[in-house]
């Protein structure tokens, strides 16, 4: 899951947005020094990832991406399906997503000044740019995958990911649709942050 997933299955605190988005930044961070909340939020970050990428239907989707790109397919996905839960948001809140997102933002904004550095590098950036929003057409999917694959620092082949995208958008739609209400209820029942 990429950021929006992760923001949508924390609590509506700024401690739990921060930890359920600190959980791609806690290497070399001592999470002791941060509040239960943070923590909890941590948690079901982790709780989230290991699900998604042991998941069989995810598992299968990834083996649809082209050979040279497969090594990232789980990359791709969880930005794409970043754009499928904001295309089928009012299957899963009641709350519109503009709302949401700049509650999101505004909850982020709050916890910048103790965040990892290298992570308010990217919340700053998300936060000025509403990354979240972007995420609501292909160009925007396209420009995630393209600023990611430019943070690779090994030959790839990573650029130009939105071409397996788009050959796969409707299995990869179909995928989220099966996958995420699995994964609603396997967070509300794990409850890392109750």
């Amino acid at each position: 899951m990429n950021y929006l997933a992760h923001l949508f299955l924390a609590r509506p605190t700024a401690d739990s947005c921060f930890g359920n988005l600190l959980g791609d930044f806690r290497r070399g961070v001592d999470l002791n020094s941060y509040s239960d909340a943070v923590r909890a939020g941590v948690a079901n970050h982790i709780f989230v990832d290991k699900f998604t990428d042991s998941h069989s239907i995810v598992r299968h989707a990834r083996g649809e991406v082209s050979a040279g790109r497969r090594r990232f397919a789980g990359i791709m996905l969880d930005v794409l399906f970043d754009h499928f839960l904001i295309k089928h948001w009012s299957l899963y809140s009641e709350e519109s997503f503009t709302v949401f997102s700049q509650r999101a933002y505004d909850c982020l904004g709050r916890r910048v000044s103790i965040m990892p550095e290298n992570m308010q590098a990217m919340v700053g950036s998300m936060l000025t740019h509403r990354w979240l929003d972007t995420y609501s057409h292909l160009q925007g999917v396209e420009r995630a995958l393209e600023r990611t694959a430019s943070r690779i620092r090994f030959k790839h082949n990573f650029h130009g990911s939105i071409e397996d995208v788009q050959q796969n958008y409707a299995l990869f739609e179909q995928t989220f649709l099966t996958f995420f209400p699995q994964l609603l209820a396997a967070v509300r029942q794990h409850g890392v942050e109750d």
